[in-house]
């Protein structure tokens, strides 16, 4: 198997566990005993350490990102407004309606991204970024309606979590590029899992008793949002760009809310109409076409 290949296979296992972690939490959500900050307390806590444990097996030191103030400084806000900000937004938006439609919406954060760029530094829209932009707001539009101006086909609140959370994805981006360029991904994504963890202690209060009145399968499906569809999906994806460049790896991330769909209109039944389809094709051609386009400059 070449390293092209390879890496092509990674990146691909990586979107997919992604998708398919969503989906396991919308079912945990549905069996009434799991809160969202219970959840995105567990997830971050535990792949935070993992990752931070792997960092360290792989002699890569944990600690001397704190001793700048700036590093530490930008840290703490890629933590708590970045990282922390996504999960709990991503799992609400699942929460209130379901994790094809809040992996969707979160998957417009490119969007968010290009246009800051173009504001900073005083662009106009090019036509191919118009008509991304165009192609966005009608996958919204068919996601939202079905076709239908009559209702939405999901609710408002998980709606708004969903936008929010794709703005958040957006700084988490920008964010975490300027980190990159100075500390290994392992390390910033470990401390700012176990940061955003910490965090959420005082929300949580207990982290054991939810467990006492889990059953079999909610604890597998736990296990595998945690272990898969967080630390391996993540470690996966890392491992891919050293055998393809970050903008393919982007691109084949959108694997991601297909599975997502899938998944959700398998296991969980969730109704999926022609104009959602349609609409989620939409906002993946969008990603897509962004993904091929240099857009903006690095800096």
């Amino acid at each position: 198997m070449s390293t092209r290949i390879k890496g092509l296979w990674m990146v691909v296992i990586a979107a997919t566990m992604w998708g398919l972690s969503g989906t396991a939490a919308q079912w945990v959500f549905q069996q009434k005993h799991i809160t969202t900050e219970w959840l995105v307390f567990v997830r971050m806590i535990a792949s935070g350490f993992c990752l931070l444990a792997f960092a360290s097996f792989r002699g890569i030191p944990l600690f001397h990102i704190w001793r700048e103030r700036n590093s530490r400084l930008l840290l703490i806000s890629f933590s708590l407004v970045g990282m922390l900000g996504v999960q709990y937004t991503y799992f609400l938006s699942i929460a209130y309606g379901n994790a094809a439609a809040a992996t969707l919406l979160q998957y417009l954060a490119p969007i968010y991204i290009v246009l800051y760029f173009l504001i900073r530094e005083r662009k106009h829209p090019s036509v191919s970024i118009w008509g991304a932009l165009i192609l966005a707001t009608c996958g919204i539009f068919l996601l939202l309606t079905n076709g239908k101006l009559s209702a939405l086909s999901i609710s408002f609140p998980a709606f708004l979590w969903g936008v929010v959370s794709g703005v958040l994805l957006a700084f988490y981006t920008i964010c975490s590029a300027k980190l990159l360029k100075k500390w290994d991904s392992l390390i910033i994504v470990g401390w700012a899992m176990v940061i955003g963890g910490v965090v959420m202690i005082p929300i949580v209060r207990s982290f054991l008793g939810p467990f006492f009145t889990l059953d079999f399968p909610t604890i597998v499906s736990i296990l595998f949002i945690v272990i898969c569809g967080t630390l391996l999906a993540f470690l996966l994806f890392i491992e891919s760009i050293r055998y393809l460049s970050p903008t393919e790896s982007s691109i084949l991330s959108s694997v991601e809310p297909l599975s997502a769909i899938i998944a959700s209109v398998l296991f969980l039944h969730v109704s999926f109409g022609f104009f959602q389809t349609l609409g989620s094709l939409l906002i993946i051609t969008t990603v897509i076409l962004l993904g091929k386009q240099k857009i903006v400059s690095s800096s």
